[in-house]
């Protein structure tokens, strides 16, 4: 293919942590094919998570509750596509509603390629009895590989995110101390029950690290969560919680000024990871062999038994389907907070006595 003038469709509209993996690899695309024009189709909040993007990323906005639902509504949307130059089409998301698309420019002779999920691989990994315990290929080298199918490979190391010290220019509406004690971010939330390390388990890590004379931010989502990490902020000094008060813009901005996080299988794995930082990751119903860890995120900062039914799925379930949830019950805080307070001594972070 030529570099010249033309439009390459990237194709992921969900999850937010799942939009997150991807952002590296667009940025890698963009920057090493400048004359191309970099076209993501995703959903408008997810937009907010590209910070500092380069110049020739663009959006379409997916509208799926309104203009773009239903058969009748992607018909409309592929029309609207379908006017935008496209000369590839990489699917890095690999569902009904995507094909429907990928096949909109398939058969008008468009280069189409989609993310390999390996689902035959999955169900191998996560049953329960006589797993075949192969590690999945990252999805982020996943994601790579469509772009190399489509004549267009990538150098990961040239996505040149945003650096933790360009975050550091703008106040945020919450106090960050000056004081030089370590400043950890704790993301205790997860989608699903079976990838939530027990919240009686965090709230002891957190009073560990606040014990350490670390600075505790505590993420999480407005409601339950946001109810749950107030009364913790209550209960410990040091701590402060953060729902209702700061935009996922300004929530990346301050992951980029923490030293270490402390996330499950989540989004804010993947967001802290954009950020620049050390995540500490407590995996459970899931494991790093299910091909999710954070980018540029070494698997040693990551806590997983690895016991013999792990995992058991590929994104979560509602319940252990052993009833004993062992995978998460039996990781200690203390577990928790002494890989927080290695990595800070190894960076050294921590004042001197």
């Amino acid at each position: 293919m030529s570099d010249t003038q033309k439009t390459i469709l990237i194709i992921r509209t969900s999850a937010l942590g799942d939009v997150a993996m991807a952002v590296p690899v667009i940025y890698a695309l963009a920057r090493q094919y400048p004359r191309w024009r970099v076209l993501v189709l995703t959903r408008p909040f997810f937009t907010r998570i590209f910070r500092q993007r380069p110049p020739n990323i663009s959006f379409v906005l997916a509208d799926w509750q309104g203009k773009h639902r239903g058969l009748a509504g992607l018909a409309r949307l592929a029309q609207e596509l379908a006017r935008e130059n496209i000369a590839a089409v990489a699917d890095l998301h690999n569902v009904p509603r995507s094909w429907m698309i990928d096949l909109f420019f398939y058969f008008r002779g468009i280069p189409v390629a989609m993310t390999d999920k390996g689902r035959l691989k999955r169900r191998a990994l996560t049953r329960l009895k006589n797993k075949h315990a192969s590690p999945q290929r990252p999805y982020i080298l996943r994601h790579a590989d469509v772009l190399k199918r489509l004549h267009m490979p990538v150098r990961l190391e040239s996505a040149l995110l945003p650096s933790p010290a360009e975050t550091r220019k703008r106040p945020l509406p919450v106090d960050i101390p000056q004081d030089g004690k370590p400043l950890v971010g704790v993301a205790p939330f997860a989608r699903y029950p079976t990838k939530t390390y027990p919240p009686e388990l965090m709230e002891q890590t957190v009073t560990l690290l606040a014990a350490q004379g670390c600075h505790v931010f505590l993420f999480g989502a407005k409601g339950k969560e946001e109810r749950t990490l107030k009364h913790w902020e209550a209960r410990h000094p040091g701590c402060t919680a953060l729902p209702g008060r700061l935009e996922i813009e300004e929530e990346l901005e301050l992951m980029g000024r923490l030293d270490a996080m402390v996330s499950m299988d989540s989004a804010n794995m993947h967001l802290a990871s954009l950020a620049g930082i050390p995540v500490v990751s407590v995996w459970g119903s899931t494991t790093p062999q299910c091909g999710f860890m954070g980018w540029q995120q070494k698997e040693a900062y990551a806590i997983c038994l690895h016991l013999p039914c792990q995992p058991c799925s590929i994104s979560g379930r509602q319940e252990c389907p052993l009833r004993h949830f062992d995978c998460m019950r039996s990781i200690s805080p203390e577990s928790v907070a002494k890989r927080v307070m290695h990595i800070l001594s190894a960076a050294h972070r921590l004042r001197p006595e």
